[in-house]
């Protein structure tokens, strides 16, 4: 072990500063993991701070408030995670089909969306769906039609919201599969011309077949995630407007409302545990499926 240390010590020092942070930003807080359980008190502590057991979990459990929560939550990751997959997937064969010199200037517009802030977005789409000025009742209008109360109606809703989502990664995640598809060795396509094989052809056969592994990586990882929601997008496009929270609130804007009105770290760490756990959960038996069809493409 010393003498692998002494050869490496270069790359060791590299590593360094990222394995710190790993260690500061994810280990450290680990002990917060006793808030879910305990009635947090200011002038106590974390330590000191009484034992409440698993009763900082009925926050969530009780009521039909969190069948609500968790199906927004879970129904909408799982359309972002398909829909936005494949039209990643799309816009990187496109991308990669195109001459490298005008590459970067189409990877640059896609990728704009990802750092326009959702507060900054919220008035974008404020600005489209307001319901005396907005553009889109102004065409409406225009076109003798009644305008649409949007902020009022929430069967609208999943639609703009999936919209949203997708607009803003889809860049991220083409960039991603597009750098993968740049570290495919060019003489199986090579090859495929010679077959005679067209684009679409080799997009089937050969793009998509050896990206599928990284394909599937981060899908098992998005899933991990499922039970997370944007806050952002739900609270900041949505305006957090109280009529349409039958389709537009999920866990993570309900437990903020909830701590706006009761100001209970306890129950914020346990919805934040509830949500840990159901990944954890989820990322295992994602792992466990993908190994028994084809264990070269799982994770672990």
């Amino acid at each position: 072990m010393a003498r692998m240390f002494r050869k490496n010590f270069g790359l060791t020092l590299l590593a360094l500063p990222g394995f710190m942070l790993i260690i500061l930003f994810n280990y450290v807080p680990l002990y917060g993991l006793l808030l879910p359980f305990k009635n947090y008190k200011y002038n106590l502590g974390i330590w000191n701070s009484p034992w409440v057991g698993f009763d900082n979990f009925g926050f969530l459990f009780n009521g039909d408030v969190l069948y609500r929560v968790l199906r927004n939550t879970i129904l909408y990751n799982a359309v972002f995670i398909v829909l936005g997959t494949f039209l990643s997937i799309i816009i990187a064969l496109l991308l990669f089909e195109l001459s490298r010199k005008f590459v970067k200037v189409y990877q640059t517009i896609l990728f704009i969306p990802y750092f326009i802030s959702w507060v900054v977005a919220g008035f974008a789409f404020r600005a489209l769906f307001d319901m005396e000025h907005g553009v889109i009742n102004s065409i409406l209008v225009t076109l003798g039609k009644a305008p649409v109360l949007w902020y009022n109606e929430p069967q609208y809703w999943p639609y703009i919201l999936v919209a949203a989502a997708v607009w803003k990664g889809l860049g991220y995640g083409s960039v991603i599969y597009y750098a993968a598809l740049m570290g495919i060795d060019a003489e199986y396509y090579d090859a495929a011309k010679i077959d005679g094989a067209s684009k679409i052809r080799q997009a089937f056969s050969i793009s998509i077949p050896m990206i599928k592994p990284m394909i599937i990586m981060l899908v098992i990882l998005q899933i991990g995630s499922i039970c997370y929601s944007d806050f952002g997008l739900f609270y900041n496009v949505t305006l957090n407007s109280s009529l349409i929270y039958k389709t537009t609130d999920v866990i993570d804007t309900f437990v903020y409302r909830s701590l706006i009105d009761m100001g209970d770290i306890g129950m914020a760490s346990a919805a934040g545990f509830f949500q840990s756990i159901v990944g954890f959960c989820l990322v295992l038996l994602t792992n466990y499926i993908v190994r028994r069809i084809n264990p070269e493409n799982s994770l672990f």
